[in-house]
């Protein structure tokens, strides 16, 4: 039976019932002393980028913004052992290893957040070779670059040298001219910028191609195909399609490019002037030339 209390005395409430804890909080409780120093490590590295992005915001160009910077990878690089571990490379087949490397700057054992990729890209896109470039940050420790490089199109030789230009005509090489396999020949100012339509052009045409040398730019406005024959085809400025079908028809019907010319002029739309190789005089026999100087 419950117990009977005196007049005046109050009946004490019956402790609460203990919460128990969710899963959550006991996962949470458990792992509390593995977190504390990854929490701190991760607020201390937040609160200098928050810092870094507003001093740059103000002055992109001042010392605490790079200092700052700098304290993050110091950080990082003590703290949670943030360095670079390997520098992976893919796309490079031409460019120089030493050009590769001026341009990223960073080597194993850098701390991995002191290295900025958008830096390291540009410095890489303006290497001759390169046209376009990617370059990734893992906090693994890994740096990814992946480029595009320029295709060798074809040796411009202009006033006594030689490079290896693009179909664009940049130039992305000077030396080991001949580690690019067989590349057309072009001749001349101009020629490196125009050269590619002209040779998409001979293209269409096999047998005038595989009969040509070099494709000779004269005076900025217009080309002569120099054959490996030596002969020199003259043709006319802006109509060199309709000029290569022509003498393509031409060395069809009449075998026209294994003949020995000095030059083959298609200039002219209505009219073929062709200049044979001139033949050399016979040699007078040494008993004709006595008899002549005793008539003399």
């Amino acid at each position: 039976m419950p117990r009977k209390l005196s007049a005046g005395v109050r009946a004490r409430p019956a402790p609460p019932e203990p919460v128990r804890p969710s899963a959550l909080r006991l996962w949470m409780r458990r792992r509390k002393a593995l977190l504390r120093p990854a929490g701190k490590i991760a607020a201390l590295l937040g609160l200098c980028g928050v810092a870094a992005v507003w001093v740059a915001s103000l002055d992109p160009a001042s010392r605490l913004s790079s200092a700052l910077d700098g304290a993050m990878a110091s950080i990082g690089a003590r703290v949670g052992g943030l360095v670079v571990s390997e520098v992976r490379l893919e796309g490079v087949r031409n460019t120089p290893p030493a050009l590769l490397r001026r341009a990223l700057d960073v080597r194993p054992g850098d701390p991995v957040l002191g290295f900025a990729p958008a830096a390291a890209r540009e410095r890489l896109e303006a290497v001759a070779w390169i046209e376009e470039a990617e370059v990734q940050r893992h906090l693994s420790g890994v740096i990814l670059v992946r480029v595009k490089e320029r295709a060798p199109f074809a040796i411009w030789q202009n006033s006594g040298r030689f490079a290896i230009v693009d179909r664009e005509g940049r130039i992305v090489a000077t030396d080991r001219l001949d580690a690019f396999g067989p590349l057309p020949l072009i001749v001349g100012p101009g020629a490196e910028k125009a050269a590619a339509a002209l040779h998409d052009l001979l293209r269409e045409a096999p047998d005038v191609q595989a009969r040509t040398q070099a494709l000779v730019r004269i005076g900025e406005r217009r080309w002569n195909l120099r054959l490996h024959s030596g002969t020199d085809v003259l043709l006319p400025e802006g109509h060199e399609e309709a000029a290569i079908q022509r003498l393509a028809e031409l060395h069809r019907q009449n075998q026209l490019l294994d003949r020995p010319m000095q030059t083959v002029d298609l200039r002219l739309p209505d009219r073929l002037v062709l200049r044979p190789v001139a033949s050399p005089e016979p040699a007078t026999p040494p008993a004709t030339r006595a008899r002549a100087g005793r008539n003399g």
